[in-house]
């Protein structure tokens, strides 16, 4: 039976619970010391995760930035770069995003109604694997533990964050809360309106907390809660 990856769901966001502003510029919610603590866990990780929408919003190259963290990834016999993974329902990921012309292998799942689109826009920039008529996460962790990945970070967005959660599949949470508040309803959350895994009550383990300068830096246990 193929062992699923450990899953981090890694999120900064503000006080009031969200990932961003509702301005065309992305708003950073981290400093640079958490910047590079990210940095460590995508360097310990053998996947990467983010959604479609974050893709499309934030085009981010996605990599370990650290010249040292990635020789050190060679030196260990793992490629230079993790895995780079995202997700799609509608196919519609552009092919000139920055996902694409950096880093290392980039894997994407989608569903069967958008694999032809996806092919025909993406070429040979990436593998495509369809989990069906309909998004499975369960089907997901299943190919990516087949495929040797034992650690998948999941970089967001909230809407994916708030299904691994839903579903009780993450069994780690890093968050890194800033010093700010957003309001807006508009702007994403990191979390959204769900039925959880044990109700209102049910409290998750805390791993660790430390500040890291201005942000705090918490890391929960979900599953097992009490």
């Amino acid at each position: 039976m193929t062992t699923r990856p450990y899953v981090i769901l890694s999120a900064a966001m503000s006080v009031d619970g969200y990932l961003d502003d509702t301005s065309p510029e992305r708003l950073l919610l981290s400093n640079a010391l958490d910047f590079d603590r990210v940095d460590q866990v995508r360097a310990e990780s053998d996947a990467i995760l983010i959604g479609a929408t974050t893709m499309r919003r934030d085009n981010p190259r996605l990599l370990v930035n650290s010249a040292d963290r990635r020789a050190q990834r060679v030196a260990d016999g793992k490629q230079e770069y993790p895995l780079k993974v995202t997700v799609t329902r509608t196919g519609d990921l552009p092919a000139d995003l920055k996902f694409w012309h950096h880093g290392g292998a980039k894997l994407v799942f989608t569903v069967d109604a958008a694999v032809e689109k996806l092919r025909a826009t993406l070429g040979d920039l990436a593998d495509i694997v369809s989990v069906g008529p309909y998004l499975d996460w369960g089907l997901v962790l299943d190919e990516l533990g087949h495929r040797g990945v034992k650690q998948l970070m999941v970089e967001g967005g909230g809407t994916i964050h708030t299904q691994l959660m839903a579903q009780d599949l993450a069994d780690e949470v890093h968050l890194a809360i800033a010093p700010l508040l957003v309001g807006q309803p508009e702007a994403a959350r990191f979390l959204g309106a769900c039925a959880y895994p044990g109700g209102t009550t049910a409290r998750m383990k805390v791993l660790e907390v430390r500040a890291i300068d201005d942000v705090v830096f918490v890391r929960y246990a979900p599953k097992g809660r009490a």
